[in-house]
């Protein structure tokens, strides 16, 4: 099933635009390089994550244990997320600062040999929360891309 489409009804500024895509740099550059307990610290202690799969991490420490289940995957892999066309709304009602952030994703797999694979790609939802003026990721859920259905 295909993703809904949505639409930004308010612009955010530059600035905002700026902090959120410098985040998810510093947020992918972890999982990127395998920094499980750095990856996991970019969310809320109660964060959630829910996978395309179904499965789903409910704070830091279910997080972590479900990395370090999947860090074999990687043995001789340099893997690279690659986030674009992000959408971003203030939450009307939410935390102060809380945003909705919906973004595409592309992972690439680079082996020993220089091979490149890709992953499938995938529409993700965040809910970003500001603690201690810093940005975090309250709640994830990513959706696996598929054809729309005719």
């Amino acid at each position: 099933m295909s993703q809904p489409v949505r639409t930004a009804p308010v612009q955010v500024s530059g600035d905002l635009y700026a902090e959120v895509r410098t985040f998810y740099a510093w947020q992918m550059r972890r999982v990127d390089n395998l920094d499980i307990d750095g990856f996991a610290a970019t969310f809320t202690e109660d964060g959630v994550v829910v996978h395309s799969n179904g499965a789903k991490a409910e704070g830091r420490e279910q997080m972590i244990e479900g990395m370090r289940r999947s860090l074999p995957r990687y043995r001789d892999i340099a893997p690279r997320h690659w986030f674009e066309h992000l959408l971003i709304e203030p939450v009307e009602g939410g935390e102060e600062g809380e945003l909705n952030v919906s973004y595409y994703t592309l992972v690439a797999l680079t082996d020993r040999a220089g091979g490149i694979t890709f992953e499938p790609t995938f529409t993700v939802e965040d809910v970003l929360v500001r603690r201690d003026g810093r940005l975090l990721t309250k709640y994830r859920e990513i959706h696996r891309d598929a054809p729309a259905e005719q």
